[in-house]
């Protein structure tokens, strides 16, 4: 009797899933990836996967990588891939730049929604205002507030291109 009490107070209550790790959405996107038989996506959630555990076991590192840790791995991955595709393309070699350019596209689905540029001018300039910046001599302040703020949703160059913009004006 008690324990039908027990069962019918849990069948009503709403359990929130705990958040899966990076790691096994990456294994369930590779198992995936190697159901459809899709190469392309398969290569690039293997270098995540493969990421992923040199940076667990360099030196030091926890049994679990923090979430920004995380990011920032994935964020050096894509800009990896978009480095490698913009070179392809300055020699003229688009077949090894697409599969570059998808294996980017794939990395990204993992990373958080980025910010479009007047989103990150706007925080930029929110924290000049709030900090009385002034002047390309406030630069690196503003740069080092800017980027602890919009990590994982803004990539450095953006940042930099908009903390530039607004302390010249």
């Amino acid at each position: 009797m008690i324990f039908s009490g027990y069962f019918f107070i849990f069948a009503f209550l709403k359990f929130k899933p705990l958040p899966m790790s990076l790691q096994a959405e990456i294994m369930d996107a590779i198992k995936a990836a190697m159901k459809s038989k899709d190469t392309v996506s398969l290569e690039a959630l293997r270098a995540v996967k493969s990421a992923l555990l040199l940076a667990q076991t360099e030196s030091g590192a926890k049994e679990e990588l923090s979430e920004e840790d995380e990011i920032k791995l994935l964020q050096k991955l894509v800009k990896q891939r978009k480095d490698s595709a913009a070179i392809y393309i300055e020699q003229g070699r688009q077949d090894l730049a697409d599969p570059e350019i998808e294996q980017a596209a794939v990395i990204e689905k993992f990373l958080p929604a980025q910010l479009s540029e007047a989103e990150v001018e706007a925080a930029v300039n929110k924290i000049i205002a709030e900090n009385g910046f002034s002047g390309m001599a406030d630069m690196g302040k503003v740069m080092g507030m800017a980027s602890k703020e919009l990590a994982g949703r803004a990539d450095g160059k953006t940042i930099s291109i908009a903390v530039k913009k607004s302390l010249t004006n």
